[in-house]
């Protein structure tokens, strides 16, 4: 062929229709163009520097590795330019003038169609059509080449039907080049005219390519650059993740944070992942600062393929009960383009799920071991989530369990281990618990003053995950402070019967409650209402899986404390003042419905109004 003659073509023929396919289909987001091609251009340097690494190709006189990004919004074109391994005629025409890969008839005749569905977005991976996703956004595509072996440049131009030129002997590319390379000049449609804008093309630059590995600098055609000025990168070619752990800093990892989830509260701690063998995988996880119970709980991890941007928020890759993490993972094994059904039915994915719950366990029990002052700082951001991954995967709570603290309600942390060992002589294998300290303040002082620990479970999952305890741990029995008069309160005194007395509370608690006499070591508590944890605990279930229905009649049992005066004196007004007994009784049993539950409306009425009536007495 003659220099500079030109040699027209159609890509694939038996393909003629996969054009308008790849317009339609190619991605759900066009924005993705840019990620393609910029990736390319990497995989164009990074090949480059194999050859030289292994001798087949000499680093010249050509500039370090770069690419740039140009954007003319007057003349309407995004260009992409490497000085990577570049391109020969042949090889040209080999990559970008047929699409007649293996698998892309099937692909034709099932997205051909008006109907699709997401999983066509993961296609690409599987054909190689990458660099035709410029077609998404552009009217025609020059891409002019040149070999790193001397070969002629070329010049291949084609329009978004399909039908290319290629000029094999281009001369000029000097325009285009610094000596080797490949520039991709995509001539922009009316489509993609938003992409011409700086502040867009800039912000999709930074959500794809701000960690790629070749250096990438962006220009606007119409700005001149001054000599004086420092040429930067608009990315990190060595992000934090791809660092080993002991190199990197404490301020590193808050920066990097800050830089990526523009989130300015510093997270709680991070896990640096390292995997080598038999998986292969990066990334930083990070417990992010969670400021109020019903903030929202869903985290962002971002997924990368060799530092290039793939996705948000893959939740196939972590494990449902961390969710809430915030983070990077880089895992080259997985396909560029990825589909939703590819993540949840590969075995590689499952094992990097794996991977991150025995790492993440294997941090709490570290910071546990070695930073408890800091691991109980933390706790109470963290322990939802702990408890819950307790529930949802044994293989974590047998990892984890013996770091599991519990707040103490006269402050502090124990650890059940440590909590069933000083219960040992008054309350073996049994924990105390309040749910709620102020209401229960005075359950609390009693069992405190008899030297019995109380912890604090004031969460809703609480009740769940100390019945996972309790299958867990043979003969260990939670309780909670309402739930039973415990045997070290009572005084070990001869209980006396007031009949009288009996039946006045009968008549005011009603049926479902029933009525019995105690004598405690407090005299100053004159009843105790104690529900059954057993018909507690299933009431709170009923109301997670049938949060409509009508509460279920609870377990109750009112202990009336002969060792107070108060009850010695109410058996008295029975007889001397029926009307006054039946009020100090209403009083008293209102009072104990507190340490249970709040009011209703008509219940916080009656009570205040005869606390009133009682005050008047004086």
């Amino acid at each position: 062929m003659e220099q500079n003659e030109t040699k027209h073509g159609g890509i694939s023929i038996e393909l003629e229709h996969i054009f308008p396919i790849i317009k339609k289909w190619l991605y759900s987001e066009k924005e993705i163009f840019i990620r393609e091609i910029v990736s390319n251009a990497c995989d164009a340097v990074t090949k480059l520097n194999r050859l030289v690494s292994l001798g087949e190709a000499k680093d010249t006189d050509v500039s370090k590795p770069r690419i740039d990004v140009e954007l003319d919004p007057d003349a309407a074109t995004i260009t992409v330019t490497d000085n990577g391994i570049g391109m020969t005629a042949e090889e040209t025409e080999k990559y970008l003038g047929q699409i007649a890969l293996s698998g892309a008839l099937d692909f034709i005749q099932k997205y051909e169609g008006d109907e699709g569905d997401s999983s066509s977005t993961g296609i690409i991976g599987h054909f190689g059509l990458g660099f035709y996703s410029a077609f998404m956004v552009s009217d025609s595509v020059d891409v002019i080449t040149k070999s790193y072996n001397g070969a002629p440049a070329v010049k291949w131009t084609c329009d978004d039907g399909g039908s290319y030129d290629m000029e094999e002997q281009f001369d000029g590319w000097e325009d285009y080049l610094d000596g080797r390379g490949t520039s991709v000049v995509m001539h922009i449609n009316d489509e993609g005219r938003e992409y011409l804008s700086e502040n867009k093309l800039k912000e999709i630059l930074d959500k794809y390519c701000s960690f790629m590995p070749i250096e990438i600098f962006f220009r606007r055609a119409d700005n001149e650059k001054k000599e004086d000025e420092e040429e930067k990168p608009i990315n990190d070619t060595s992000p934090l993740w791809q660092k080993n752990p002991s190199e990197c800093t404490d301020d590193e990892y808050k920066v990097f944070y800050r830089k990526v989830f523009h989130d300015y509260r510093e997270p709680l701690f991070q896990i640096h992942l390292k995997a080598d063998y038999p998986l292969i995988f990066r990334g930083i996880l990070y417990f992010p600062k969670i400021t109020g119970e019903y903030e929202s709980l869903e985290g962002q991890v971002k997924l990368f393929y060799n530092q290039v941007f793939v996705a948000d928020n893959i939740k196939e890759v972590i494990p449902e009960y961390l969710l809430m993490l915030k983070g990077v993972l880089d895992c080259p094994e997985l396909p560029l383009n990825v589909s939703r059904s590819y993540l949840q039915n590969s075995g590689y994915v499952s094992k990097i799920s794996s991977h991150i719950t025995k790492k993440v366990a294997d941090k709490l029990n570290s910071m546990f071991t070695s930073e408890r002052e800091h691991y109980e700082n933390v706790w109470r951001d963290i322990k939802t989530f702990v408890e819950y991954g307790c529930m949802r995967d044994r293989k974590f709570y047998d990892k984890i369990n013996q770091s599991v603290i519990y707040e103490k309600c006269s402050g502090g942390f124990t650890t059940l281990d440590e909590y069933l060992e000083g219960a040992k002589k008054t309350h073996e294998n049994k924990v105390y618990y309040a749910n709620d300290k102020a209401a229960q303040a005075k359950y609390i002082s009693m069992l405190e003053a008899e030297g019995i620990e109380v912890v604090l479970l004031d969460k809703f999952i609480d009740t769940q995950f100390i019945s996972t305890v309790e299958q867990n741990r043979e003969g260990v029995k939670f309780c909670r402070v309402d739930a039973e008069v415990a045997d070290v309160l009572k005084d070990g005194e001869k209980v006396r019967e007031y009949p009288e007395v009996k039946e006045l509370f009968r008549r005011i608690a009603g049926d479902g409650v029933k009525i019995v006499f105690g004598s405690f070591k407090d005299k100053t508590t004159p009843a105790i209402l104690n529900v059954s944890e057993e018909s507690r605990r299933f009431d709170d279930m009923m109301k997670i899986y049938s949060p409509s229905s009508a509460s279920i009649p609870l377990e109750s049992t009112l202990t009336l404390n002969t060792a107070s005066p108060i009850i010695g004196k109410l058996d008295e007004k029975c007889s001397d003042d029926p009307e006054a007994s039946e009020k100090i009784a209403r009083e008293i049993f209102s009072l104990c419905k507190l340490t249970q539950r709040r009011l209703t409306s008509d219940e916080m009425k009656d009570f205040l109004d005869l606390s009133y009536e009682l005050i008047g007495l004086l």
